[in-house]
């Protein structure tokens, strides 16, 4: 790969497919794989992604809010999206570009079908949410006969898929948890199957829940943050690739005397002469203000390069007086060796939280 001269996030569409490969070798040959490509496809660029993804014949779609679905049917995207958290104002523009809503509770559930009535829909396809343990949206075990009773009244909708979300898939300590959620899946899906002429698709797992909860895979698995390259385990981040990685390039290297200090508010003073790096990236670019004295670090000449003092809105600051390095030398901030999540444990937060930060000012590199 080309070295930077910028700030810039490559995305290396050989590792997404690589990722989505593996996790689909890890569902039967009929169950549908969704790909979840919400927050800007977890901070790379969405519609590229799921461009390349309905190339590769992933057979869904899922995005956060109706603007992002818009967005992709904008770009091309003709499979199926799901919208998982719908707000009422804007479901107009979701049935104007054929979306299909998550319904998670009966004041959007009646809201829609007032909606989808008055723009003369037949079989509109909806996704009834259930709330199983997650406790944030969805509806409960107790709403089934109100479903049935508000769906059963109109032809304007039809509902597509009955699904729910897990809530610690990933922690294996969690099991006992997880498959109480499943069970009351099961549940929940009969009631409303033996209530419906016709069988919904049903679908629970999300990416831990795909490489971890087989018997839960059902009709669909919806997959995130592998599709990206992380597996939520050290286990399963062996058999991914992250494809995204930031790089930066070192704006000009200061000499840093004893006593003297190091960025705004003095908040690095130096106890010894030492030199440091500035580089065009801050937390107006995804590097938040938790980075920077003593917490995170970037990568230069394969050395690991502490940011030192507070990370400024355009610019952080790096320790490189063990390091041979020049102005205009590549630096890494997270790739696929010095990774987002080991990035992001530095300030015992996630690489979800880190790769979705990332900003829309930084330029995207496909890798292709």
């Amino acid at each position: 790969m080309p070295k930077a001269q910028e700030t810039l996030l490559e995305i290396d569409l050989k590792a997404l497919k690589h990722n989505f490969e593996h996790l689909k070798s890890k569902i039967k040959n009929n169950t549908k794989f969704l790909a979840v490509v919400k927050a800007f496809g977890y901070g790379s660029d969405a519609c590229e992604i799921a461009s390349y993804l309905q190339v590769l014949g992933a057979d869904y779609f899922a995005v956060a809010y109706i603007s992002e679905g818009v967005a992709l049917r904008e770009a091309g995207i003709t499979k199926p999206i799901l919208v998982l958290h719908p707000q009422v104002v804007n479901l107009k523009t979701l049935i104007k570009h054929s979306l299909e809503p998550s319904l998670y509770n009966m004041k959007v559930l009646k809201e829609f079908v007032k909606i989808a009535t008055a723009e003369k829909q037949n079989d509109y396809p909806v996704h009834i949410k259930f709330n199983t343990g997650l406790n944030r949206l969805g509806f409960g075990e107790d709403d089934i006969d109100n479903i049935i009773s508000e769906i059963k009244q109109t032809t304007a909708v039809k509902i597509t898929s009955v699904f729910s979300h897990l809530a610690a898939s990933e922690d294996l300590n969690e099991k006992e948890f997880t498959l109480n959620q499943i069970a009351s899946f099961n549940i929940i899906s009969k009631k409303i199957i033996d209530k419906l002429a016709y069988k919904p698709m049903l679908h629970m797992c999300n990416t831990s829940g795909i490489l971890n909860y087989p018997e839960a895979h059902f009709d669909m698995v919806r997959g995130g943050i592998g599709l990206y390259g992380f597996g939520n385990s050290d286990k399963e981040n062996k058999n991914l690739i992250p494809i995204a990685t930031l790089k930066t390039v070192i704006s000009q290297i200061h000499v840093i005397e004893k006593g003297e200090s190091v960025g705004y508010n003095r908040a690095f003073k130096s106890n010894s002469f030492l030199k440091t790096a500035t580089l065009p990236i801050g937390h107006a670019d995804g590097i938040g203000r938790q980075y920077g004295n003593g917490n995170g670090f970037v990568t230069i000449k394969g050395q690991q390069a502490p940011i030192v003092g507070n990370v400024c809105m355009d610019m952080i600051m790096v320790n490189i007086t063990d390091i041979n390095c020049e102005e205009g030398d590549e630096v890494i901030v997270f790739g696929q060796d010095s990774t987002a999540e080991r990035l992001a444990e530095t300030t015992n937060t996630i690489s979800y939280e880190l790769i979705t930060s990332i900003s829309q000012r930084v330029k995207r590199l496909l890798i292709k």
